[in-house]
């Protein structure tokens, strides 16, 4: 085990290597091995945030929802840069040599990253203005984008606003041999300014600041139109350089490498990352977003000082950072603009017929209990849960993994109530899900603070594995329960994401999940997991070994197929063994609702595999793996995806659905949403997407599963809250 981690430590930063998992620079000549039967990852992602661009430019849905949906393709499209993009600016300036199997270079990515990233933008901007502007308009709700008229008396609302708001946050900043060129912080909006002073030629430059704490558009008035708040800075510059003459100004927006590299050798790691989480405002910049093309004076100052040439500007003919819009989007109270209101339902197994909470430990022990997020309610059933099992006398211990958890989550307070009253609580932190450190740092102290066993995984290994076990004591010993989800434990996204979960107490799972806990809090060689897939030790080996037995039944002429749901799939060996299995006939239907490397249709190759994406309303998000199995089926879920990090630089768990209840639905699931016509993309085999009938009147899977869930009988949970209204 301990060379197996070493190994683990060594494929842990890919970006940082020449090497990776799923690499082909020393594999021999062969078809499976030829660039063009795949497609690359980072050209991939894009054309799945112009999937869901394309949500916004969807007349059937509400129009609210549609500018949400343009912010999250903004909101998008910053990450991408400030880590994805920022790893091949990296690679190309270590002159790295291609790792992936379409053997594009960082330098061949980066060109057609910039020109497709161009088009969304423009696709973006052409959204906003040439459809949700009037769209809202219609409506009553003005959007002002660029220099459109104000009324006196929403001129003098900006001029209030602005002296009482905005002045006092507001620093200019000079920008002489006397004032250094100040620190630009990542994703800032800023205004660069050319002054002029009576009898000097020579111009002098300043830059504010757009305080973060002020709203991205504002809103003139109770029911006035929303404008760029650059915009009401813009037009008061004179009150911030009295006496000076107003040349020129600009407005532009710094994205910098948000990545961080940790040590996990540290004898702290806590506050090793917490350093790191310091340092990534400094990273290097990777883009500049400038409104329209800046002036020349400020553009050459901006190049020297910030150390970047013309391949990292980006003009922009409109606002920047559109992710302000969901702003927009929550200061409007219209319901009537959005989706109807959802919030999940009980599911049927855990709904008493008192109004009281059911007792999950005596429903599981009666048989496995699928969940299905947002249509089952997470709060019902996950959530209470784990709270329960806090409150139980008879529970002796509970061990969770915490990937990534919202801010108002009570989860954390039931684990320390746990602590507090003298049981065993172990809690998994992951402290490097990215973007969610600080988070996860808050948590690890508070739990630690009360007595909780906090651990942080395997070193060289993210923990992603989705687990919640719970030791009870009963008349007959000591019993497991057991949770295994394909989502996080995280209730802000469970009402966003669909996700799958299993609780149960199968003694062949919930004795491998313990076994899994002591290999991550502890030291564990184990390797001989039979039921659960366990990456990096053996998940990608089981896949391998389910399509070679389905391999088997179609030559023996029985029942033989797959249908897998994933987000991603991108690594080398998933994809070959795909391609080996298909090029014998075997029939495979692959929902991949993000990156997808593999080319479906290749004659020869990949003739027998199709590829579709759901997008919608919610963000598809579990995996799962189903198997024909010569007729009698097979379903797996969990939190691995196909690609390489989740296959060798994560501990992942997948777990067999034995339940036939539970099989049943998971497979009815799975088989309705690959015959949606409403939401879904098929993926062609030139690399490029397709609607599957743009013209689809027909309720889509998220909204065929959201009317199932509300025809079920109201849960214990529902009608107590219904009575509190």
């Amino acid at each position: 085990m301990a060379e197996h981690q070493a190994q683990a430590m060594r494929r842990s930063r890919p970006s940082r290597s020449p090497k990776s998992a799923g690499t082909l620079a020393d594999e021999p000549a062969d078809p499976l091995h030829d660039p063009s039967c795949y497609i690359n990852r980072e050209l991939s992602w894009l054309d799945f945030n112009s999937r869901v661009l394309a949500e916004a430019t969807d007349p059937r849905v509400p129009v609210l929802e549609r500018m949400r949906f343009l912010a999250i393709t903004a909101n998008n499209l910053d990450e991408f840069y400030m880590i994805r993009v920022a790893s091949l600016k990296r690679q190309q300036q270590e002159h790295f040599e291609a790792t992936h199997p379409d053997r594009m270079t960082a330098t061949e990515q980066l060109q057609a990253i910039a020109e497709r990233s161009r088009q969304v933008v423009d696709a973006q901007l052409a959204c906003l203005v040439g459809e949700l502007v009037p769209a809202l308009q219609e409506q009553g709700v003005r959007l002002l984008l660029g220099d459109g008229r104000l009324s006196r008396e929403e001129q003098r609302i900006c001029d209030d606003f602005f002296e009482r708001q905005i002045y006092p946050q507001l620093t200019p900043l000079a920008i002489d041999p006397a004032h250094p060129f100040p620190y630009l912080s990542n994703l800032s909006l800023s205004i660069a300014v050319i002054l002029g002073e009576p009898g000097e030629r020579a111009p002098r430059m300043a830059r504010l600041k757009v305080p973060s704490s002020l709203p991205r558009f504002f809103q003139v008035g109770a029911k006035g139109p929303f404008i760029p708040i650059e915009r009401v800075i813009s037009e008061r510059l004179k009150r911030l350089f009295p006496g000076m003459r107003i040349v020129d100004h600009g407005v532009f927006r710094v994205t910098r490498d948000a990545d961080f590299d940790v040590d996990e050798d540290e004898p702290d790691l806590l506050s090793a990352i917490e350093e790191e989480l310091r340092g990534r405002r400094f990273g290097a910049v990777v883009r500049v977003e400038t409104v329209g093309h800046l002036p020349a004076e400020l553009n050459n100052m901006l190049e020297t000082e910030l150390g970047v040439g013309a391949d990292e500007f980006q003009a922009v003919d409109g606002p920047l950072d559109l992710t302000g819009l969901f702003g927009v989007v929550e200061a409007l109270d219209r319901p009537d603009l959005g989706y109807p209101v959802f919030g999940g339902t009980t599911p049927p197994r855990l709904i008493s017929v008192q109004d009281q909470e059911p007792d999950f430990f005596a429903v599981i022990r009666r048989g496995d209990i699928l969940v299905q997020h947002p249509y089952d309610s997470f709060a019902a059933t996950t959530e209470r849960f784990i709270e329960q099992a806090t409150r139980d006398p008879r529970v002796l211990a509970i061990k969770q993994t915490l990937y990534r958890t919202s801010g108002d989550t009570p989860l954390i307070g039931a684990l320390t109530r746990a602590a507090e009253d003298g049981k065993q609580v172990v809690v998994l932190v992951e402290l490097k899900a990215r973007f969610d450190e600080q988070n996860n740092i808050r948590w690890a102290r508070q739990l630690e603070q009360v007595g909780a066993h906090v651990a942080y995984g395997v070193p060289g290994l993210k923990t992603h594995a989705k687990l919640v076990l719970v030791v009870r004591q009963e008349e007959n010993g000591v019993r497991y329960y057991a949770h295994i989800g394909t989502g996080n434990y995280n209730a802000a996204t469970a009402r966003t994401y669909t996700d799958f979960g299993l609780f149960t107490t199968r003694s062949e799972v919930t004795q491998e999940v313990a076994d899994l806990f002591n290999y991550l809090t502890g030291y564990s060689r184990k390797r001989d997991y039979l039921s659960l897939w366990v990456a990096p030790i053996n998940t990608i080996e089981k896949l391998e070994e389910l399509l070679d037995r389905e391999l088997g039944h179609l030559r023996a002429g029985r029942p033989a197929g797959v249908l897998i749901k994933v987000n991603g799939i991108t690594d080398g060996r998933a994809i070959r063994a795909v391609y080996n299995a298909a090029r014998e006939g075997l029939r495979f239907r692959l929902l991949v609702r993000g990156i997808c490397s593999l080319r479906p249709g290749v004659p020869g190759l990949s003739e027998s595999v199709q590829v579709r994406s759901v997008i919608g309303r919610f963000l598809e998000h579990g995996r799962v793996f189903t198997f024909a199995n010569g007729g009698s089926p097979e379903a797996y879920l969990g939190s691995a995806d196909l690609m390489g990090r989740n296959l060798y630089r994560r501990v992942e768990c997948v777990v067999p659905v034995r339940d036939p209840q539970a099989r049943k639905e998971v497979l009815e699931v799975m088989e309705m949403t690959w015959q949606d016509r409403r939401q879904s993309w098929e993926l062609n085999r030139d690399g490029s997407w397709s609607r599957i009938d743009p013209q689809c009147s027909e309720l889509g899977i998220q909204e065929l599963l959201i009317a199932r869930a509300k025809a079920r009988p109201m849960g214990w949970e529902s009608r107590r809250q219904k009575r509190e209204v």
